[in-house]
């Protein structure tokens, strides 16, 4: 990219949406280093997993029966097709209904599930190469953490989902990139998500929020798809006078200033990826895992507790607002009850989150136990938990720095393989499982990515 990246000129004569189109225009796979690769190959594992445990999850399904049209476009373990447009936004919605893909701090929510349904609904209608759908998907991520440099956190701080609205630019850019936009198609394609991108945090604990992925994801298609054609858009509707960034930045001016220089790609080494162990809100993960190993470490037994507290920085309280919840969507926006599921169940999986498993007994005594305070000190978004749990027996302490698939602590390709044959396993027959498996985890070397989602070879 060295000789494109030149002709951007100084940060301050060029406008930021002009800057990230050319870089998307100017990506290679040659950019990329194994090490990317290898992370964005781990990605489509583990978000292709979720997405296909999730198509049985009644949000996707009301979403099949009263919106998807029929089409060409193969749907994940459904014995039917749809429009390239309604693919994205049912696997969309399917990837977030159980809240278990995976998350990135450099644009403060969850990257891949947006840009990967995009990708697949474009690649069936389309001969797209793995090595482009890897190209595509970092095209994307940097749209997304590129963006967010600007405005965040107090974007999310304001009650926008972050996942919904960036993740619409990284599903615009990642669909450019599959359809071979040029610099002029990719700017319209960005300015014209700029117009598509919504999503409250007011909707997090219900069936609305996994529908932000679905509608991102399809804005994201449709705004490139609508480029390819010719579609325009303001160039400065993202950068300019009430555009994106003025109005979506809270109260905090944007700050163009932090947007990077993009000479190279650099959000998956600066950020990585967090791949989630537990099916819910990745702020609740940290907690989840010390209220974990204290229980094991100490043979405590849930009837044991007298008291459990937990201390988090600010940014889990702008999202975990049920203490007390009354459906499996708000138990994975409780704090409360995920650490008491922690303690009270072997581990806290998708079954801890149906609507029965709310009222068990046990999960529901500690649950009364649990009290959380918030740690004003620590950065908006520190992972870490300190936790204090009183037994009959003792007091334990433990303090968490970061949860289970964090990229200091990462899951090892066989805890992630068998997450995608646990999750995938609920749909799809086993040998069909093992297929879909090896052709994403060695997804550089597949000639057709829209044959994995089919019956093609």
């Amino acid at each position: 990219m060295d000789a494109d990246s030149e002709s951007l000129g100084n940060k301050d004569e060029v406008h930021p949406t002009d800057r990230l189109a050319t870089f998307i225009d100017a990506l290679s796979y040659d950019d990329l280093s194994k090490a990317d690769v290898r992370t964005v190959e781990r990605a489509f594992v583990d978000t292709c997993g979720v997405v296909v445990s999730g198509m049985v999850e009644r949000p996707t399904t009301i979403a099949l029966e009263t919106l998807a049209e029929p089409g060409s476009v193969p749907l994940w373990g459904v014995d039917r097709g749809t429009s390239t447009t309604d693919a994205a936004f049912v696997h969309g919605i399917a990837g977030h209904s159980q809240d278990y893909d995976d998350v990135s701090w450099g644009m403060s929510g969850h990257p891949s599930v947006t840009m990967i349904p995009a990708i697949f609904a474009l690649a069936s209608n389309d001969d797209v190469s793995g090595e482009r759908a890897i190209v595509s998907y970092v095209a994307g991520l940097e749209a997304q953490c590129y963006v967010s440099a600007a405005i965040n956190p107090s974007h999310y701080r304001e009650g926008w989902h972050s996942t919904a609205t960036l993740g619409t630019f990284g599903a615009a850019a990642a669909a450019a990139k599959t359809l071979d936009l040029d610099f002029e198609g990719t700017r319209h394609a960005l300015n014209v998500a700029a117009s598509m991108a919504a999503g409250l945090k007011s909707n997090f604990g219900t069936m609305t929020k996994p529908m932000h992925v679905g509608a991102a994801a399809r804005s994201g298609v449709t705004a490139a798809r609508l480029a390819s054609g010719g579609f325009t858009a303001s160039p400065e509707a993202i950068d300019g006078d009430r555009g994106f960034f003025e109005l979506y930045a809270g109260n905090d001016p944007a700050s163009l200033e932090d947007l990077p220089d993009l000479e190279r790609p650099t959000a998956l080494a600066e950020y990585g990826l967090n791949v989630k162990k537990y099916p819910c809100c990745y702020y609740t993960h940290t907690s989840i895992h010390a209220a974990e190993r204290l229980a094991d470490e100490n043979g405590v037994e849930p009837d044991e507790i007298e008291s459990i507290n937990v201390v988090t920085s600010p940014g889990p309280a702008d999202a975990l607002h049920y203490s007390d919840p009354d459906t499996g969507l708000e138990g994975k926006f409780s704090l409360e009850y995920t650490v008491a599921s922690a303690v009270a169940r072997p581990h806290v999986g998708v079954d801890a989150f149906e609507d029965d498993a709310i009222s068990d007994p046990a999960v529901q005594r500690v649950r009364e136990r649990v009290t959380w305070e918030v740690d004003d000190s620590l950065e908006y978004n520190d992972t870490t938990a300190h936790l204090r749990m009183e037994t009959d027996d003792g007091v334990y302490d433990r303090v968490q720095d970061v949860p289970p698939g964090n990229p200091a602590n990462p899951l090892s390709d066989e805890e992630l393989g068998e997450k995608f044959r646990r999750c995938a396993g609920r749909v799809l027959k086993e040998k069909a499982v093992d297929r879909t498996y090896e052709r994403l985890d060695s997804l550089r070397t597949v000639t057709d990515v829209g044959s994995i989602a089919s019956n093609r070879n």
